[in-house]
Order: structure tokens, then C-alpha cells, then sequence
């Protein structure tokens, strides 16, 4: 009778995880706010209704945010930021505030469909040192305990979003295996991941393979087959994804986990600053990538297995964004900053190609260009004041503003300032050197913006005040009223 029912659990926890992974992928989007031109919330969740998307991926738990995802049906994962981890590991009592303050009081009827929580981004990134890799499994700890107290345990899933380089080959994909330093915590969070239904998250960037390697094939990057595959055993790699997928896949094996589904936080292509960042180029590796996402091929280690959610970086280009990497990071969206699509991109989510938002709150169509009566020999300072505030960034090597020549630069560089300032007419000054057009001067593809209003209408900080104009208003109209009866 026991071995009976040891036959009996072995064969449903099998079939169990295979359901796991027979899931069929869905296609989200992360949504960063790292911008100085933001758009109002609601307009963005609109934006991702309107396309069809029903999925996103939050960086953390800002109210405004999941206050516009209230009742959008769109399914929410919320990031703790590393800079919290070491709190939320070290005290159940900051674990429970950080629970109640940012999930439970949106898991109400009508509120907000949480189904993931991220604790911390990419936490074993090479370049932290090992700064937050003691604190990422106590703190899922705690804040399981506190998602089961919230009788949420459940329904929402803790997660880990890694970076591609917590595993490594030194040659073919099945020889992947977790980083040395890591291997033992990495065995401790996935048996955690796996204990609990979550999957094991990833980010993925072929972009960056060849964009730090001149060695790199270009074709491997995208998906229309490589005149360079990879050949390991009987597996061939036509792509970097799947290459990269399955290097996970070998690693996952090797600590007893060959199983664990797998899902990708983060994958993109970025559309200015570098050579290989460019429109069609985006297009091409988004376009390929759903394709072969939605296709359910799967992988050569994973045949008919695709990754069980793919979220595309990013939905909006963010330009205040740390460049350190590269210019590019500014520009990774398949939306500029004001939900306008770049290019064509079918999500595959039977909606066809992207829609554009609307009922964006821009300011004036006005502009700050160099003021072309004035002598702009001593305009270099000003240049350098405006774009170390504003982006600047299509300007450089690889930006679709590069060859506007000098006046352009200067025009654009002011004018970035100008709307940065929220069109403040002293920002166009400089001396003199800058004035304001209302005529475009947007030349060919570089786009001289127009920046996004803090409100349409009545701002969310003076709604007090719209509130009492109104009441006296109506006060006003009835006294008049009632002076002519």
C-alpha cells in the first residue's frame, strides 16, 4: 500500500510540473516611470487596454500606478526595490507594513489583480558585489509569512527577477551552470520557487551580446535563422534566446531543478544609442521574438515548452535613466515617452498592430530652438547646462538626431531643457542665444518634443481649489437665481 502511494504521488507531482510547463506563454510589458515626462497613469493603462496587453510588470509599488490599475483586469506584478531587501530580511514587522501597504489594500473586489510580487531586481548582478545575495531568501521568507497571514499565499507569488548573468557556459548551452558564489543560494531559492508555484524569472538581452562583443554574430541576435548556429550534441541553436534560455535550462538541472518553469521579465530591443539600436531593428527582434514565443516550438532542451509569460522591455522609452550601460538605456520602449508606437508591432494578442494613446495631456506646441540672429560662438556652456539636465542622448553616435549639424544640436539641446521646464519662458534664455517657434522644427526622423503637462485639467493637487471654484460658481448662479424670483 505504501509503495502504492508513493507510485500514486510520484505520478501526479510528474504531471503536475509538466502542467506547469505546458502552460501557453502570455505576452506583458514592463512599465517603467524613470522619466521626467511622464504620462498620467490612467492614460497609460488605456494605452495597455487598448492594445490588448494583460499583463505588467512593475520596478515597485507606487499608489498612483496601481491606483490606475483598479478594475483594469490587467495582471500586476509589483517589485520591491533592492534597496529594501535588507529591512524585509532582517524584520517580519517591516515585511507585514510593506504586504498591507502595498498588496492587501489593493486585493479588494474591484481593486487590483496582483499575482506577483518581484523581491528586488536582478539582485545577483555581478557588478553588486554580492551586496544584496544574503538577503534575497530571508526575505521571501518573511514576506511569505506575511502574504499568509494576509491570506494571500495563495494566489500571489513571490519571484526573483535574475539576471542573465547568474549563470554561465563556458562553451555550448548544456553546460550552463549558476555562478560559483551562487550556487548554494540559488539551490535555496528555487526549492523555495518551487515549494510555492513560482516560477523562475529572467531577463534576457541578446542586444547587449552584441552590442559588448564586435565577435558576435549579428544574425544569432535575431530570429531568422544564423548563418552561424551553435551545434551542441544533437541541439542547434539558430538564436541567441534559445541559446541563452537553455544555458538557464543546463544550470537549473545541475542543481536537480531540469523542470522549474521559467519565465522571461525582461526582453527587448532598444531603438537609439548604439549602432545595432535602431527602428528596424527593434522591430525585427520584437516582431521575431513574439513569433516564436506565441509559435510554442519551445527550445532544443525544451521542445514545445515556451517560457510560460514573456514581459517585453519596455513599454515607454525612460530618459532619466542611468547611461552607464549606454545611451541606449533611454530607449528601449515600443512607445516613445508619450505612448506614440515607434514602429509596427503585432503582439500577437489578436488586436493587430499598436495603437497609440490617447487623450495625452501635452503642453503648448511651441518650441525652444537657437535663435538664429544671434552669434552662437559661446553657446558650448549652455549646451552643456541643458543636457546635463534633459536627454540628449540622439544627439550621440547611433541617435537618430546625429546629423541635424550644429545648429540642430543647439536647437535640440535647448529645446530639451525648454520642455523639461515645462515650457518655463526663462529656460529658453540663454542669453539670448534661444528663442521660442511654434513652428516645428523636427527635421526627418529626429522628433523635437513636446513635453506632457503635470495635468489635464485640474492637477491633482489643486483639485481643492478646482473643487471650491466650482462650488462658488454654482453658489453665485443660485443666488442669482434666487435675487430674480
Amino acid at each position: 500500500m505504501a509503495a502504492s502511494n508513493l507510485a500514486k504521488a510520484l505520478f501526479w507531482g510528474f504531471f503536475l510540473e509538466r502542467c506547469l510547463l505546458f502552460v501557453d506563454s502570455a505576452i506583458g510589458v514592463n512599465w517603467g516611470t524613470l522619466s521626467s515626462h511622464k504620462l498620467p497613469p490612467s492614460v497609460v493603462v488605456d494605452l495597455m487596454r487598448e492594445n490588448k496587453i494583460g499583463k505588467v510588470k512593475l520596478f515597485d509599488a507606487d499608489p498612483e500606478v496601481l491606483w490606475a490599475l483598479r478594475g483594469s483586469g490587467i495582471e500586476v506584478m509589483v517589485g520591491i526595490p533592492n534597496d529594501l531587501l535588507a529591512a524585509l530580511a532582517s524584520s517580519i514587522a517591516a515585511s507585514d507594513q510593506w504586504v498591507g501597504q502595498n498588496v492587501s489594500r489593493y486585493m479588494v473586489k474591484g481593486g487590483v489583480d496582483i499575482r506577483y510580487v518581484a523581491v528586488g531586481n536582478e539582485p545577483f548582478l555581478t557588478n553588486y558585489q554580492g551586496r544584496y545575495q544574503s538577503l534575497v531568501v530571508p526575505a521571501m521568507l518573511n514576506l511569505q509569512q506575511s502574504l499568509a497571514r494576509a491570506n494571500l499565499a495563495g494566489y500571489i507569488k513571490l519571484v526573483v527577477p535574475c539576471n542573465a548573468d547568474a549563470y554561465q557556459s563556458a562553451s555550448v548551452p548544456s553546460q550552463g551552470a549558476f555562478r560559483p558564489e551562487l550556487t548554494q543560494i540559488m539551490t535555496q531559492l528555487v526549492s523555495f520557487l518551487n515549494s510555492n508555484g513560482s516560477p523562475f524569472v529572467v531577463n534576457i538581452y541578446p542586444f547587449l551580446s552584441l552590442y559588448q562583443s564586435a565577435d558576435f554574430p549579428q544574425d544569432y541576435a535575431f530570429f531568422e535563422g544564423s548563418s552561424h548556429p551553435v551545434v551542441d550534441g544533437q541541439n542547434v541553436y539558430y538564436n541567441a534566446f534559445d541559446g541563452n534560455f537553455d544555458t538557464l535550462v543546463a544550470a537549473l538541472s545541475k542543481i536537480g531543478y531540469g523542470q522549474m518553469p521559467v519565465a522571461v521579465g525582461e526582453v527587448g530591443w532598444p531603438t537609439e544609442g548604439a549602432p545595432s539600436a535602431n527602428l528596424s531593428a527593434a522591430r525585427a527582434f520584437n516582431q521575431g521574438l513574439i513569433s516564436h514565443v506565441l509559435s510554442n516550438k519551445g527550445t532544443p532542451s525544451r521542445p514545445g515548452i515556451p517560457p510560460v509569460d514573456i514581459y517585453l522591455f519596455s513599454l515607454l522609452d525612460e530618459e532619466q535613466k542611468n547611461i552607464l550601460p549606454g545611451n541606449f538605456e533611454r530607449h528601449w520602449g515600443i512607445y516613445s515617452f508619450d505612448g506614440q508606437a515607434k514602429y509596427p508591432l503585432n503582439l500577437g494578442l489578436g488586436n493587430g498592430w499598436l495603437k497609440n494613446a490617447r487623450n495625452v495631456p501635452y503642453l503648448p506646441s511651441r518650441w525652444c530652438i537657437a535663435n538664429p540672429s544671434q552669434d552662437l560662438t559661446g553657446v558650448t556652456n549652455h549646451m552643456k547646462l541643458a543636457c546635463s539636465f534633459a536627454d540628449c542622448t540622439t544627439l550621440y553616435y547611433g541617435g537618430s538626431c546625429n546629423t541635424i549639424g550644429e545648429k540642430g544640436n543647439i536647437s535640440y539641446a535647448f529645446n530639451s531643457y525648454y520642455q523639461l521646464q515645462k515650457q518655463d519662458s526663462k529656460s529658453c534664455d540663454f542669453d539670448g542665444l534661444g528663442i521660442v517657434t511654434f513652428l516645428d522644427p523636427s527635421v526627418g526622423d529626429c522628433r523635437f518634443l513636446v513635453g506632457i503637462s503635470d495635468s489635464s485639467g485640474c492637477c491633482l493637487g489643486c483639485g481643492i481649489l478646482c473643487a471650491l471654484w466650482f462650488v462658488s460658481l454654482w453658489v453665485i448662479i443660485y443666488l442669482r437665481v434666487v435675487d430674480s424670483l
